[in-house]
Protein backbone atom coordinates (compact mmCIF):
# COMPACT_ATOMS: atom_id res chain seq x y z
CA UNK A 1 0.00 0.00 0.00
CA UNK A 2 0.95 3.75 -0.81
CA UNK A 3 1.46 5.71 2.96
CA UNK A 4 2.99 9.17 3.85
CA UNK A 5 5.99 7.96 5.62
CA UNK A 6 7.63 10.72 8.13
CA UNK A 7 11.37 9.92 7.95
CA UNK A 8 13.05 12.86 9.72
CA UNK A 9 11.95 15.60 12.38
CA UNK A 10 11.31 19.09 11.05
CA UNK A 11 9.59 20.40 7.78
CA UNK A 12 7.12 19.41 6.00
CA UNK A 13 9.46 17.99 3.11
CA UNK A 14 10.25 15.37 5.79
CA UNK A 15 7.50 13.24 4.33
CA UNK A 16 7.85 10.50 1.62
CA UNK A 17 4.71 9.12 -0.16
CA UNK A 18 6.47 5.29 -0.64
CA UNK A 19 5.10 1.47 -0.82
CA UNK A 20 5.19 -0.33 2.71
CA UNK A 21 3.57 -3.91 3.77
CA UNK A 22 -0.05 -3.49 4.23
CA UNK A 23 -1.08 -4.17 7.96
CA UNK A 24 -2.85 -7.50 9.01
CA UNK A 25 -5.82 -7.21 11.34
CA UNK A 26 -4.85 -9.37 14.57
CA UNK A 27 -7.56 -10.44 17.12
CA UNK A 28 -10.18 -7.56 17.66
CA UNK A 29 -9.23 -5.64 14.94
CA UNK A 30 -10.38 -4.72 11.52
CA UNK A 31 -8.70 -3.60 8.04
CA UNK A 32 -10.23 -0.70 6.60
CA UNK A 33 -9.55 1.37 3.46
CA UNK A 34 -9.05 4.82 4.34
CA UNK A 35 -10.91 6.61 2.28
CA UNK A 36 -10.16 10.19 4.20
CA UNK A 37 -8.21 10.72 7.26
CA UNK A 38 -7.89 13.87 9.62
CA UNK A 39 -5.05 16.00 10.19
CA UNK A 40 -4.45 17.68 13.60
CA UNK A 41 -2.12 20.28 15.25
CA UNK A 42 -0.73 17.44 17.67
CA UNK A 43 0.58 15.57 14.21
CA UNK A 44 2.25 18.62 13.15
CA UNK A 45 4.50 19.19 16.47
CA UNK A 46 5.32 15.55 16.60
CA UNK A 47 6.24 16.42 12.82
CA UNK A 48 8.73 18.74 14.13
CA UNK A 49 10.01 17.10 17.01
CA UNK A 50 9.01 19.93 19.51
CA UNK A 51 6.87 17.23 21.56
CA UNK A 52 9.53 13.90 22.06
CA UNK A 53 9.41 14.54 26.09
CA UNK A 54 5.66 14.25 25.20
CA UNK A 55 4.97 11.97 22.81
CA UNK A 56 8.55 10.01 22.11
CA UNK A 57 8.20 8.80 18.53
CA UNK A 58 10.42 6.59 16.72
CA UNK A 59 11.13 6.90 13.19
CA UNK A 60 10.42 6.50 10.67
CA UNK A 61 6.32 6.31 11.62
CA UNK A 62 3.40 6.84 9.52
CA UNK A 63 1.26 9.57 11.40
CA UNK A 64 -2.21 10.35 11.81
CA UNK A 65 -5.14 8.78 13.98
CA UNK A 66 -8.47 9.67 12.00
CA UNK A 67 -9.84 7.48 9.67
CA UNK A 68 -12.85 6.54 7.68
CA UNK A 69 -13.43 4.53 5.17
CA UNK A 70 -14.57 0.83 4.37
CA UNK A 71 -13.85 -2.36 6.10
CA UNK A 72 -11.86 -4.97 3.93
CA UNK A 73 -10.81 -7.61 6.33
CA UNK A 74 -11.78 -8.67 9.45
CA UNK A 75 -9.49 -10.60 12.28
CA UNK A 76 -10.63 -13.20 14.39
CA UNK A 77 -13.39 -12.89 17.22
CA UNK A 78 -14.38 -9.46 15.70
CA UNK A 79 -17.87 -9.16 15.94
CA UNK A 80 -20.77 -6.10 14.98
CA UNK A 81 -18.65 -5.54 11.96
CA UNK A 82 -18.04 -7.03 8.43
CA UNK A 83 -16.52 -6.47 5.22
CA UNK A 84 -17.98 -3.65 3.41
CA UNK A 85 -18.97 -1.71 6.47
CA UNK A 86 -18.81 1.79 6.19
CA UNK A 87 -16.55 3.29 9.42
CA UNK A 88 -15.05 6.35 10.87
CA UNK A 89 -13.07 6.45 14.00
CA UNK A 90 -9.21 5.81 15.46
CA UNK A 91 -6.65 3.56 13.99
CA UNK A 92 -3.97 1.43 15.24
CA UNK A 93 -1.41 2.32 12.67
CA UNK A 94 -0.96 5.51 11.03
CA UNK A 95 -4.12 6.93 9.37
CA UNK A 96 -2.01 8.84 6.58
CA UNK A 97 -2.07 5.70 4.22
CA UNK A 98 -4.06 3.63 2.18
CA UNK A 99 -4.56 1.05 4.84
CA UNK A 100 -4.82 0.93 8.52
CA UNK A 101 -5.86 -1.42 11.10
CA UNK A 102 -8.36 -0.42 13.68
CA UNK A 103 -9.86 -1.93 16.99
CA UNK A 104 -13.46 -2.74 17.20
CA UNK A 105 -14.16 -0.92 19.80
CA UNK A 106 -12.56 2.22 18.14
CA UNK A 107 -14.90 2.39 14.92
CA UNK A 108 -17.96 3.00 14.45
CA UNK A 109 -20.73 2.42 11.51
CA UNK A 110 -21.26 5.86 9.47
CA UNK A 111 -24.94 6.85 8.73
CA UNK A 112 -25.79 6.94 5.26
CA UNK A 113 -26.23 10.46 5.21
CA UNK A 114 -22.62 11.62 6.28
CA UNK A 115 -19.56 11.55 4.03
CA UNK A 116 -16.66 10.52 4.83
CA UNK A 117 -14.41 13.17 4.64
CA UNK A 118 -17.35 15.23 7.03
CA UNK A 119 -17.16 12.30 8.98
CA UNK A 120 -13.97 12.03 9.81
CA UNK A 121 -14.08 15.82 11.40
CA UNK A 122 -15.66 14.32 14.05
CA UNK A 123 -13.71 11.94 16.82
CA UNK A 124 -10.75 14.02 17.85
CA UNK A 125 -12.41 17.00 17.97
CA UNK A 126 -16.05 15.11 19.52
CA UNK A 127 -13.43 13.33 21.87
CA UNK A 128 -11.21 16.11 22.93
CA UNK A 129 -14.20 18.94 23.11
CA UNK A 130 -16.09 16.47 25.60
CA UNK A 131 -13.31 15.63 27.86
CA UNK A 132 -12.28 19.05 28.38
CA UNK A 133 -15.71 20.30 28.72
CA UNK A 134 -15.97 17.31 31.59
CA UNK A 135 -13.18 18.22 33.04
CA UNK A 136 -13.75 22.08 33.37
CA UNK A 137 -17.48 20.66 35.16
CA UNK A 138 -19.21 23.20 32.98
CA UNK A 139 -23.05 23.70 34.43
CA UNK A 140 -26.31 25.28 32.31
CA UNK A 141 -26.30 28.69 32.94
CA UNK A 142 -22.31 29.49 32.79
CA UNK A 143 -20.24 32.05 30.72
CA UNK A 144 -17.66 30.16 28.84
CA UNK A 145 -14.68 31.43 26.74
CA UNK A 146 -13.41 29.68 23.71
CA UNK A 147 -9.98 30.79 22.93
CA UNK A 148 -9.77 29.73 19.06
CA UNK A 149 -13.37 29.06 18.39
CA UNK A 150 -13.54 28.40 14.81
CA UNK A 151 -11.04 25.62 14.35
CA UNK A 152 -12.17 21.97 14.53
CA UNK A 153 -11.94 21.67 18.09
CA UNK A 154 -13.11 24.97 19.02
CA UNK A 155 -16.13 24.51 17.05
CA UNK A 156 -17.16 21.55 18.33
CA UNK A 157 -16.66 23.09 21.81
CA UNK A 158 -18.79 25.98 21.19
CA UNK A 159 -21.68 23.52 19.92
CA UNK A 160 -21.80 21.25 22.68
CA UNK A 161 -21.52 24.31 24.87
CA UNK A 162 -24.61 25.79 23.22
CA UNK A 163 -26.42 22.53 23.66
CA UNK A 164 -25.92 22.70 27.04
CA UNK A 165 -27.63 25.87 27.82
CA UNK A 166 -24.25 28.00 28.20
CA UNK A 167 -23.65 31.16 26.98
CA UNK A 168 -20.41 31.11 25.16
CA UNK A 169 -17.79 34.06 24.18
CA UNK A 170 -15.82 32.75 20.89
CA UNK A 171 -11.85 34.54 19.94
CA UNK A 172 -11.67 34.22 16.42
CA UNK A 173 -10.10 36.27 13.91
CA UNK A 174 -12.58 39.05 12.36
CA UNK A 175 -13.34 37.15 9.18
CA UNK A 176 -14.87 34.33 11.19
CA UNK A 177 -16.97 36.09 13.52
CA UNK A 178 -20.17 35.59 11.06
CA UNK A 179 -19.23 32.28 10.78
CA UNK A 180 -19.16 31.56 14.75
CA UNK A 181 -21.78 33.68 15.45
CA UNK A 182 -23.74 31.04 13.10
CA UNK A 183 -22.86 28.39 16.31
CA UNK A 184 -24.64 31.00 18.62
CA UNK A 185 -21.89 32.51 20.05
CA UNK A 186 -20.67 35.98 20.80
CA UNK A 187 -17.16 36.29 18.27
CA UNK A 188 -14.80 38.25 19.65
CA UNK A 189 -11.55 39.34 18.20
CA UNK A 190 -8.19 38.62 19.68
CA UNK A 191 -6.48 40.47 22.10
CA UNK A 192 -10.12 42.93 22.38
CA UNK A 193 -10.90 42.83 26.16
CA UNK A 194 -13.88 40.70 27.70
CA UNK A 195 -15.59 42.74 30.12
CA UNK A 196 -18.20 40.09 31.26
CA UNK A 197 -17.96 38.11 34.10
CA UNK A 198 -17.07 34.37 33.23
CA UNK A 199 -17.02 30.99 34.64
CA UNK A 200 -14.06 29.15 32.57
CA UNK A 201 -12.36 29.43 29.83
CA UNK A 202 -11.30 26.47 27.12
CA UNK A 203 -7.71 27.33 25.44
CA UNK A 204 -7.81 25.56 21.73
CA UNK A 205 -4.71 27.72 20.48
CA UNK A 206 -2.66 28.60 23.33
CA UNK A 207 -0.51 31.99 22.26
CA UNK A 208 -0.43 33.07 25.71
CA UNK A 209 -3.54 33.43 26.58
CA UNK A 210 -4.02 31.30 29.49
CA UNK A 211 -2.71 34.29 32.08
CA UNK A 212 -5.58 36.33 30.57
CA UNK A 213 -7.71 33.85 31.10
CA UNK A 214 -6.84 32.77 34.93
CA UNK A 215 -7.91 37.01 35.06
CA UNK A 216 -11.00 36.02 33.73
CA UNK A 217 -12.09 33.42 35.77
CA UNK A 218 -10.02 34.25 39.07
CA UNK A 219 -9.43 30.26 39.33
CA UNK A 220 -6.76 28.68 37.74
CA UNK A 221 -8.98 25.50 37.92
CA UNK A 222 -11.57 26.93 36.01
CA UNK A 223 -9.15 27.28 32.95
CA UNK A 224 -8.41 24.30 30.63
CA UNK A 225 -5.55 24.48 28.04
CA UNK A 226 -5.19 21.70 24.99
CA UNK A 227 -2.28 23.60 23.22
CA UNK A 228 0.15 25.10 26.38
CA UNK A 229 1.84 22.23 27.82
CA UNK A 230 3.78 24.58 30.36
CA UNK A 231 0.53 26.01 31.74
CA UNK A 232 0.16 23.25 34.01
CA UNK A 233 2.60 25.04 36.32
CA UNK A 234 0.03 28.35 36.64
CA UNK A 235 -2.36 25.72 38.43
CA UNK A 236 -4.83 25.40 35.11
CA UNK A 237 -6.33 22.59 34.06
CA UNK A 238 -3.85 20.67 30.82
CA UNK A 239 -5.46 18.01 28.82
CA UNK A 240 -3.27 16.12 26.20
CA UNK A 241 -4.31 14.38 23.05
CA UNK A 242 -4.23 11.26 24.99
CA UNK A 243 -7.95 10.73 25.14
CA UNK A 244 -10.30 7.76 25.17
CA UNK A 245 -9.63 6.47 21.96
CA UNK A 246 -12.78 4.80 21.32
CA UNK A 247 -15.68 4.99 19.62
CA UNK A 248 -18.04 6.06 22.63
CA UNK A 249 -16.60 8.85 23.29
CA UNK A 250 -17.73 10.75 19.80
CA UNK A 251 -20.47 8.15 18.61
CA UNK A 252 -23.54 10.04 20.09
CA UNK A 253 -23.05 13.20 17.97
CA UNK A 254 -22.77 10.88 14.98
CA UNK A 255 -26.96 10.82 14.37
CA UNK A 256 -26.82 14.54 14.98
CA UNK A 257 -24.19 15.39 12.39
CA UNK A 258 -26.05 12.72 10.10
CA UNK A 259 -29.80 15.38 10.78
CA UNK A 260 -27.92 18.69 10.43
CA UNK A 261 -28.03 19.25 14.08
CA UNK A 262 -24.43 19.33 14.62
CA UNK A 263 -22.59 20.32 11.96
CA UNK A 264 -19.08 19.32 10.64
CA UNK A 265 -17.11 22.07 9.49
CA UNK A 266 -13.95 21.14 6.89
CA UNK A 267 -11.54 23.99 5.97
CA UNK A 268 -9.94 22.29 3.39
CA UNK A 269 -9.73 18.89 0.94
CA UNK A 270 -6.34 18.05 0.42
CA UNK A 271 -5.73 15.08 -2.19
CA UNK A 272 -3.10 12.35 -0.65
CA UNK A 273 0.10 12.84 -2.42
CA UNK A 274 -0.18 17.03 -0.71
CA UNK A 275 0.36 15.73 2.98
CA UNK A 276 3.15 18.59 3.27
CA UNK A 277 0.50 20.97 1.74
CA UNK A 278 -2.54 19.98 4.28
CA UNK A 279 0.69 20.50 7.02
CA UNK A 280 1.42 23.83 6.22
CA UNK A 281 -1.94 25.00 5.85
CA UNK A 282 -2.67 23.49 9.73
CA UNK A 283 0.36 25.07 11.34
CA UNK A 284 -0.96 28.49 9.26
CA UNK A 285 -3.27 28.64 12.30
CA UNK A 286 -6.93 30.36 11.86
CA UNK A 287 -8.32 27.03 9.95
CA UNK A 288 -12.17 27.27 9.69
CA UNK A 289 -13.07 23.92 10.62
CA UNK A 290 -11.22 20.37 9.88
CA UNK A 291 -8.43 19.85 7.43
CA UNK A 292 -9.08 16.38 6.13
CA UNK A 293 -6.85 14.12 3.59
CA UNK A 294 -8.97 12.36 1.31
CA UNK A 295 -6.94 8.94 0.42
CA UNK A 296 -9.19 6.55 -1.41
Amino acid sequence: MKAQLLTAFGGVENFTLTEVPTPVPGPGQVLVRTNAFGVNSLECKIRAGTVQHAFPTPLPVILGKEIAGHVTKVGDGVTGLAVGDRVVGFADSGAYAEYAVARVEALTILPDALEFTAAVTLPVAVETATRGIAALGVQSGWTVVVNGATGAVGTAVVQLLAAQGVTVIGTASERNHEHLASFGATPIAYGQTIRRPVDAVYDVTGHGFVPTAIELTGDPRRVLTIADFTAARLGVLTSTGAGKQTAESFAPVLPLAAEGKFRTVIDRVFPFTDIAEAHTRSEQGHARGKIVVQSG
